[in-house]
């Protein structure tokens, strides 16, 4: 009885011994086949978010390799529209989704950098153009740097002259970068040639060639035009407070003059509340006067030809006031609010304005008219308007 017990039990065992044997036999080949087929392997590693990569990295000398030619990183950044979960206020990180926030790229921005004194400059399409001042109350000329918060890759631009004189008379350091029409970054110099006259030049620096070039341009603008430039299509836009919008085209190194929008194109003085870029479009918001400066804005695209602007979206803002009361003046006769950021969703109902209320960080969906606070910045008074710069994720290396 008992030997036939245990012939029972061996052989009604043995089909699920050889079942698993069976099965792990194919997961073993189809692990081998993705292993060793880089198409397939690509295909798959594309659907992962950003850091399941740069952990991958760590897998083999050869999954370093495939995750790090710019073929993949390309394309990778193309597929997922280089995504964008928040924003860097200063050294704060401020993720957009406050139910499920992203984790912030670093802790400290100035422990990746040789001098105290950080300062984000700009931030284009995943890189951030960072300068450094020395320590406190040092006169010496700023350093910038090419910086990926995801990759934690940096990289110095060297001086544009070696005399701190010609140094000082740098008015405007600008970055110009984007995945599919500008791969290696370049950071456009614009620098005052007399110092009692409003004449300037352009200079280039190009990742490509690691050298300063001088533009053929030479032209004469107010000493405070040139104060934010976004990089888009090819070229570098400045919107300032004067009837006089320009943009600097990369390639013929030309500069030319920006519409103004319809509505405002007979107006001595514009106010440009924001100015910026997101998923390939151009965006402003602008009034004519602090009175025309309500709860109702009208967000402008910009044509991809340079013709005019259209509006795109209207943001109606008059349910900010019961929710947040210090969007009030101290006066009661006009609103106190900052727009800081505009973003456009994957999906058109995605897309979002990020305004600031005094220390509040606010998300207004731009279709369901929806809001949220989703931040409380520690020190508000340190964080003035063009102190915020959005993050967005790439695996670009340079």
């Amino acid at each position: 009885m008992v030997n036939n017990r245990r012939k029972f039990k061996k052989t009604r065992n043995t089909p699920k011994t050889c079942f698993m044997e069976d099965s792990d036999h194919h997961l073993t080949q189809s692990g081998a086949l993705v292993g060793s087929s880089d198409d397939l392997l690509t295909e798959i590693l594309l659907r992962l978010p950003v850091t399941s990569i740069l952990r991958f990295k760590s897998v083999s000398k050869h999954w370093r390799l495939l995750l790090s030619d710019r073929h993949f990183t390309r394309r990778y950044d193309i597929d997922n529209h280089s995504k964008s979960p928040g924003l860097f206020g200063c050294d704060t990180y401020v993720p957009y989704d406050a139910e499920n926030p992203s984790t912030p790229p670093f802790s400290s921005l100035g422990s990746y950098f040789d001098r105290p004194r950080v300062r984000i400059v700009q931030s284009c399409n995943g890189l951030l153009l960072c300068s450094t001042h020395g320590p406190k109350g040092s006169k010496a000329a700023p350093r910038y740097y090419v910086f990926n918060p995801t990759t934690k890759q940096l990289a110095l631009i060297p001086p544009i002259h070696e005399s701190l004189k010609v140094r000082k008379t740098i008015s405007f350091m600008g970055l110009a970068y984007h995945q599919t029409d500008c791969v290696h970054y370049k950071v456009v110099c614009i620098r005052s040639l007399e110092p009692d006259r409003d004449l300037f030049k352009i200079q280039i620096y190009s990742s490509d060639t690691r050298e300063w070039k001088i533009s053929i341009e030479t032209f004469s603008a107010d000493s405070n035009f040139f104060q934010q430039g976004v990089y888009w299509n090819g070229a570098v836009y400045w919107v300032t407070n004067y009837h006089k919008y320009l943009y600097f085209k990369l390639d013929v190194e030309k500069l030319q003059t920006l519409p103004l929008p319809m509505r405002y194109r007979d107006r001595l003085h514009l106010i440009a509340t924001y100015f910026g870029e997101s998923r390939g479009r151009l965006h402003l918001i602008a009034y004519r006067n602090h009175h025309d400066y309500r709860l109702r804005l009208n967000v402008y695209e910009m044509f991809s030809g340079h013709s005019s602007w259209f509006v795109k979206y209207q943001v109606v803002l008059n349910a900010l006031p019961g929710a947040f009361p210090d969007i009030i003046s101290r006066y009661g006769v006009s609103y106190d609010f900052k727009v800081i950021d505009v973003v456009r969703g994957k999906e058109e109902e995605d897309t979002f304005v990020v305004l600031k209320i005094r220390e509040k960080i606010i998300k207004y969906n731009v279709h369901d008219k929806s809001f949220k606070h989703i931040y409380s910045l520690p020190r508000p008074s340190c964080f003035r308007e063009n102190s915020f710069h959005r993050y967005t994720e790439t695996l670009s290396s340079f």
